[in-house]
């Protein structure tokens, strides 16, 4: 909310936190190409009710965009002084390939152009390269981690993985010998990022 602007009303604030609610359960599902009415209708609001709160489209998405990536960025932040640096730097980085490749809108964020798909008025860009470049060094520092990577390389190689594991399950959800293909490519992305893989 911007300097002068009145607190929401209760319903109003009820509204919009549906409205953020359902455009994020439709974006995990539909991605970025679902409409503006489409929200609407699922919300049970009429398209002026979502204006009202979000004037285009893209402040809608970006809101709840935003949103997600914060909570990577938290989470990153969260691990940053784990006694074993080596597992939290792998550990967040197979939850963000999971979370990623999970939803539609931020696969569809993560392949724009701009790397995370934000303007670049924002800093949350920053702040994930940040949050991930520290989970970084401090497994580098321990030894465990390949110290010829940066983070736009764990950044470059999370959308990669993302993206491979899509491809694995779109092609058999489970595999003939009953195990399940979700995270046997991230896995193996994580051993190759290892000093000595396993």
């Amino acid at each position: 909310m911007g300097e002068g602007q009145k607190p929401l009303r209760a319903d109003a604030r009820r509204n919009r936190e549906r409205v953020l609610r359902i455009a994020q359960a439709a974006l995990a599902s539909d991605g970025l190409a679902i409409s503006f009415d489409e929200i609407a209708r699922r919300a049970g609001f009429g398209v002026g009710t979502v204006y009202r709160h979000f004037p285009t489209k893209e402040a809608l998405f970006e809101a709840v965009l935003l949103d997600r990536i914060e909570r990577l960025v938290a989470d990153a932040r969260a691990l940053a002084l784990a006694d074993d640096p080596v597992e939290a730097f792998l550990g967040f980085f197979a939850a963000a390939v999971g979370q990623v490749a999970t939803n539609q809108a931020l696969r569809d964020a993560l392949g724009n152009s701009t790397g995370l798909g934000f303007k670049a008025s924002t800093t949350l860009e920053d702040d994930f390269n940040d949050a991930l470049g520290r989970l970084l060094r401090r497994a580098q520092q321990a030894g465990a981690i390949r110290d010829d990577l940066d983070a736009a390389d764990v950044k470059d190689l999370l959308i990669g993985t993302v993206t491979a594991e899509r491809r694995a399950h779109d092609r058999a959800p489970d595999r003939a010998d009953g195990r399940a293909t979700s995270g046997r490519l991230t896995s193996t992305v994580c051993d190759g990022m290892r000093t000595h893989p396993r």
